[in-house]
């Protein structure tokens, strides 16, 4: 199939969504299928810099999100190099620009239009004016015209599922989510790297991994520190990330008392992440935002226990204690923290991993996305059928 992928979001751009196009990309050219990425341009990318089958479409930083962008033209442009390439099917990630160019360009090139719905957006109403301006309601109205008239819809958990059919999207929606490079976060290498970055060979360290911004709750993290480090004394929490909360949350670890033992280590390249899974003994989030956890299962891959707020998709990700559990109150996140760092042997069963690592693996989520177009060409090509027969 030649594959058409459009999204406002992707490398070198840091988030979870470019790296599951990322990998959803290698994994549909592994299998064999032409892929197309349509994106916008970045101040990062050197116009000059050929990139293999990356178009990019002028755009300028997304309002409140200055660190995402938003293509501002490239309509037809789209059109006319999607229909030289004599694209199968469109791939939309996004709502925004490059989504309806992506509906767009299927339409008139009569080729199926399928999406995946990455962001829960009533988490971040507060970025727009404050959340004074917009409001779940009108979350709803867009995301239902959006995903009008489209052939399909992948939700990467259940909890996405359970918001579309809220908002009154009508398109069939299959739950697939979004598997990782399993051998790439558990390859193991003759290198030292605790030593390598200066932590020492018995400091017991929790890592938080993320963008710093306020949704993702690293101040409650924080916050509960304090509590863990009295009862793991031997403790360092390292934060490896950027983002716009970022001084706010050096400030609070310094007003706790715990800025000794916490570290932060700003962004970090994707390709080296794993070395931070590897050396650290617990992965911790407090965060109530996500559609999918990548970084949860970025963990597990790399064998790291994780302790994570409760939820819908994190209460069925972890079934079982040698994977992790979830939390609801600080009491609770406090007494499973040093469970798993004081006693670690305790919770080891290779079973459990063993089948949620092939759950999790980015072999099995190209896979399930191939079906997921190809019965999407099927239902188009009934439903174009159906009209032809009627007209």
């Amino acid at each position: 199939m030649n594959i058409g992928i459009f999204t406002d979001t992707y490398y070198p751009q840091v988030s979870g969504v470019a790296t599951s196009i990322k990998t959803l990309r290698e994994q549909l050219e592994k299998q064999g299928h032409q892929v197309y990425i349509f994106t916008t341009t970045d101040p990062k990318v050197d116009k000059n810099v050929y990139e293999r089958n990356i178009f990019r479409f002028t755009s300028v930083p997304f309002v409140s999100f200055t660190d995402r962008r938003i293509a501002v033209s490239g309509l037809f442009k789209a059109y006319q190099v999607a229909k030289e390439l004599n694209l199968d099917i469109v791939h939309t990630q996004t709502e925004f620009s490059l989504g309806w160019i992506g509906k767009f360009v299927a339409k008139n090139l009569n080729i199926p239009c399928v999406h995946t719905y990455h962001t829960m957006y009533e988490d971040y109403l507060h970025y727009v004016a404050n959340g004074h301006l917009l409001r779940p309601y009108h979350v709803k109205q867009a995301m239902r015209a959006f995903c009008y008239h489209l052939m399909g819809v992948v939700a990467p958990s259940e909890r996405v599922i359970r918001t579309l059919n809220g908002y009154g999207v009508k398109s069939p929606i299959r739950i697939i989510p979004t598997g990782v490079n399993v051998n790439h976060y558990a390859q193991h290498e003759d290198v030292d790297w605790r030593a390598k970055y200066g932590f020492a060979k018995n400091t017991k360290i929790l890592l938080s991994l993320s963008r710093l911004a306020y949704e993702k709750n690293i101040q409650e993290v924080i916050k509960t520190y304090p509590k863990i480090l009295e009862v793991v004394p031997d403790s360092l929490l390292l934060i490896v990330g950027d983002g716009p909360a970022r001084e706010t949350l050096e400030q609070q670890a310094q007003d706790a008392g715990v800025a000794d033992h916490v570290k932060f280590m700003g962004e970090i390249d994707n390709d080296i992440v794993y070395r931070f899974y590897q050396m650290a003994d617990l992965f911790v989030s407090a965060s109530e935002s996500e559609s999918q956890g990548l970084t949860y299962i970025e963990a597990m891959a790399a064998g790291l226990k994780i302790v994570v707020k409760t939820g819908p998709y994190t209460d069925s990700l972890l079934d079982d204690p040698s994977l992790g559990v979830t939390f609801e109150t600080e009491e609770q996140f406090v007494h499973f923290a040093e469970n798993y760092l004081n006693h670690p042997a305790s919770f080891e069963d290779p079973e459990p991993r063993e089948r949620k690592l092939y759950e999790i693996s980015a072999d099995h989520f190209g896979k399930q996305v191939v079906e997921f177009y190809k019965d999407s060409l099927v239902l188009y090509a009934d439903r174009e059928e159906s009209s032809d027969f009627s007209d």
